[in-house]
């Protein structure tokens, strides 16, 4: 299968105010193939952003390059960018302007015009199911309807590669479902290539063909999901949902040197799930166990004898978020 992305020893420095420079990217190499969902993960400042913002010609790398459809990024952006659409996690629409207007506004900064403009708006607004309501105002839209016409002003141009930040940010779950369907389509059925990233680990692993986990600027692992869990073998993991105690570093420790079986011990704790929701995150402590019904008992006996609450227990497979807490040490939202 052809690429549709690669990068090659790809870089990025910064220069903080007082003169030093922290390398914010390190040498990242990736190959996205045509017509894969291929989902970039990492926690905050792992150096993914500042990955996508030298892919897609908004930032000069350091070092390295990046090639779209096989025009380099430094040396023929005009070409490279052409192949590109962008849907960003903010909604970037004009509140005053019905859904049609905006995408007439977008088609023409695109460049096109006259018939081929009306009929691929036409088009667009039938993909994203707004026939209906393309003459209101995007004011009067719901959250999921904007960031449908947001995805449609992305593929106006008809991109062979769309990106996709966070598309489903604060939305309800009935449009959160319908946008991911959407994403499906667009490689099932269009063939185009998605680069996407996000905040819920449950959309990746439904999602992605591929996945690359970056952390502290360098890609720690790269591949299909199958071949992604290997990295965490047979073992088990052990969530268990606590109360307001805050589990310390000694504890974790305990937990690893005392109780057969567990290999790692990792601590999350309780946080407001976003600034506009006053719902709150558990605190969660997660083992990783090669026989997760034999290490839960000692589990549970240790906690409880250090005085803990314990709210919930479950036991998980193998499973891509695993992969990434075994990596990064963190979970996907930290």
């Amino acid at each position: 299968m052809s690429l549709m992305v690669k990068t090659q020893n790809l870089r990025k420095s910064f220069r903080r105010a007082d003169g030093s420079t922290v390398e914010a990217v390190k040498g990242v190499d990736l190959e996205i193939e045509t017509g894969e969902i291929f989902s970039l993960l990492g926690p905050n400042g792992a150096g993914k952003t500042t990955t996508i913002s030298m892919i897609s010609g908004l930032l000069e790398p350091s070092g390295g390059d990046a090639w779209i459809g096989g025009h380099s990024i430094s040396k023929d952006p005009i070409a490279a960018k052409k192949l590109m659409g962008f849907i960003p996690q903010e909604i970037a629409l004009y509140p005053e302007l019905s859904a049609r207007q905006n995408l007439s506004f977008f088609g023409k900064m695109y460049g096109m015009g006259g018939k081929d403009l009306k009929s691929r708006v036409d088009e667009v607004l039938e993909f994203i199911d707004l026939v209906d309501r393309q003459n209101d105002r995007i004011d009067t839209f719901s959250g999921g309807m904007k960031r449908r016409v947001n995805i449609g002003v992305g593929l106006l141009h008809r991109p062979q590669l769309v990106y996709m930040d966070e598309p489903t940010v604060g939305i309800d779950p009935q449009s959160r479902r319908r946008i991911l369907d959407t994403v499906k389509q667009l490689r099932d059925e269009y063939k185009i290539t998605i680069l996407y990233t996000t905040h819920l680990m449950e959309e990746a692993q439904e999602l992605s063909d591929r996945v690359a986990i970056i952390d502290h600027g360098s890609v720690i692992a790269n591949g299909t999901q199958d071949e992604l869990t290997q990295h965490v073998g047979e073992e088990d993991r052990l969530e268990i949902v606590l109360g307001s105690q805050v589990v310390g570093d000694e504890l974790l420790r305990r937990i690893e040197s005392q109780i057969p079986g567990i290999t790692k011990a990792l601590y999350a704790p309780a946080e407001q799930i976003s600034e506009d929701s006053d719902k709150i995150k558990p605190a969660v402590l997660t083992a990783f166990a090669r026989n997760g019904q034999t290490a839960l008992p000692p589990l549970i006996n240790l906690l409880d004898g250090a005085g803990l609450e314990i709210q919930a227990v479950e036991i998980r497979e193998p499973d891509l978020e695993a992969v990434f807490l075994a990596l990064t040490g963190r979970a996907l939202r930290d």
